[in-house]
């Protein structure tokens, strides 16, 4: 069974980015297992904690070490990541050398209340993540605009095209996935 650990760049309730992520949870092959994996709770990433890791720091690791695979989903803030997002990145990269990061393949989908479609916070987090050597699905480049309407009441996508392009994103990230297992 591969392992796909879930990353949702916002901690919002009724998050439109869970919503989206769950949607596409669905999408997987069998073979496939996704999980959530909570950022909410990491302490912000300090220097000072490593070799004296608070216990957060210590599970979201193992977590991530657990996964063979990783997706974010994330809304945009100012043109980039949120800030949750990117402390959960700093807290998985340390301490230097010993990042859980490092080469599990990722993919991203960005998403906007507005026609923007969170294309800033998509390319902000690739920048990051080609530093963390994280092979990225290339294409299809997932953004989503107006994500509050992209959902009904019941948080299920409701543009069957939408679906659809999700579904080939899906592919091309098992895809990516097939190439780097072992």
């Amino acid at each position: 069974m591969t392992k796909i650990g879930i990353v949702v760049g916002s901690l919002r309730k009724e998050s439109f980015a869970k919503k989206i992520a769950i949607n596409v949870a669905s999408l997987f092959p069998e073979g496939y297992e996704t999980a959530f994996v909570d950022i909410g709770n990491l302490p912000l990433y300090n220097e000072e904690y490593d070799g004296n890791s608070p216990e957060e720091y210590t599970t979201f690791r193992n977590t991530i070490k657990g996964c063979d695979a990783i997706l974010f989903v994330t809304p945009e803030y100012n043109r980039s990541v949120p800030g949750v997002l990117k402390n959960a990145l700093d807290v998985g990269s340390r301490p230097y050398g010993e990042s859980m990061w490092e080469g599990k393949p990722a993919g991203i989908i960005s998403h906007s209340i507005s026609n923007l479609s969170g294309f800033g916070a998509n390319h902000h987090l690739r920048q990051s993540l080609t530093f963390l050597n994280m092979p990225v699905v290339q294409q299809p480049e997932v953004y989503l605009a107006n994500s509050a309407d992209l959902v009904d009441e019941h948080g299920k996508i409701n543009n069957e095209g939408t679906v659809q392009f999700l579904q080939t994103f899906v592919d091309a990230f098992v895809g990516l996935i097939k190439k780097y297992q072992v």
